[in-house]
């Protein structure tokens, strides 16, 4: 069961919801879908006896990363009597390892409904579905070029797609198994196809607002992570992503992810994660910052 409370700054209310998207062992909440989990990820092996030639180390050092992991989350909220809310999530993250080779895959559901008061009908207050595919190549040990591609639809954003897609270089300061410390370096496609009940309400609006159906921009985005295990139980990762539009400076998104797990055994862990999300230039009745804090109860399996 997840426990979230999250401030739906589009609609200025404070509800009790379950929001997680495990992007990590730490459980994140699903922010952009942006973070990396760290290529260390895996047993490490060491020979027992004998002598390694320098490709035999090299050879070593790759196949203590392989690994696959799949995490699942499911969550929900019931209130009923003076406060009545239900909110449900869902999330799937996937990755594998092999050799120079890693494929992660994500997705995520987020549903919520409130009604204010005692008689009044249920609103939705939170709507939102989200998918991420990315594949990393390592060159080197330290440098890997990767392609990711992602969607979301949300409703409280104006939006029925945000597709996001682009090349982009990452560069591991520290790649160890217990600790990650990198940076990423790409370009960013984003296509906008906008959700046209909105469109409607702003034509509707005092004055009327003309919003285009789609918009496509261009951007810079630069990312740097850290993931670590402070202890045998305990792990703490964060992730800082900045994106800038190339012809309009206005345009500029900052996403935010940290987040505390505590392994309870080898399968489940409980992880506190918070996700700040800030657009510079959002669409009119949007507000400019999402902010997002939760109690994960995350299920891992290697």
């Amino acid at each position: 069961m997840v426990f979230a409370i999250q401030k739906s700054t589009a609609r200025g209310a404070v509800f009790l919801s379950a929001l997680s998207l495990s992007t990590s062992a730490l459980g994140q909440s699903p922010t952009g879908l942006s973070s990396q989990p760290p290529a260390s990820a895996g047993k490490t092996e060491v020979a027992k006896e004998g002598f390694q030639t320098a490709a035999e180390r090299v050879a070593a050092e790759e196949a203590s990363k392989d690994a696959s992991t799949f995490k699942a989350t499911l969550g929900g909220f019931l209130s009923q009597g003076n406060s009545r809310a239900v909110a449900f999530t869902t999330a799937l993250d996937y990755s594998l390892r092999r050799s120079a080779s890693q494929l992660t895959a994500q997705a995520a559901v987020n549903y919520g409904r409130s009604a204010p008061a005692l008689g009044e009908p249920y609103e939705t207050t939170v709507s939102n579905y989200q998918a991420r595919l990315r594949y990393d190549y390592f060159f080197t040990s330290a440098v890997a070029g990767f392609f990711a591609v992602s969607g979301r639809k949300d409703r409280f954003q104006g939006l029925d797609l945000r597709l996001n897609f682009g090349p982009g270089l990452a560069y591991y300061f520290i790649d160890e198994k217990d600790q990650s410390f990198w940076a990423e370096l790409g370009y960013d496609f984003q296509y906008d196809l906008r959700d046209q009940d909105y469109i409607d309400d702003a034509a509707l609006a005092a004055p009327p607002l003309i919003i285009a159906e789609t918009e496509k921009r261009h951007n810079v985005r630069a990312f740097v992570g850290y993931d670590t295990q402070v202890s045998e139980s305990v792990k703490f990762g964060t992730g800082l992503e900045y994106l800038q539009n190339v012809t309009a400076a206005e345009n500029a998104r900052i996403n935010f992810d940290a987040g505390l797990a505590v392994q309870l055994n080898q399968a489940f862990a409980v992880a506190v994660t918070l996700s700040l999300k800030y657009d510079n230039n959002p669409l009119p009745g949007v507000e400019k910052t999402d902010l997002v804090t939760a109690l994960n109860l995350v299920y891992t399996m290697d």
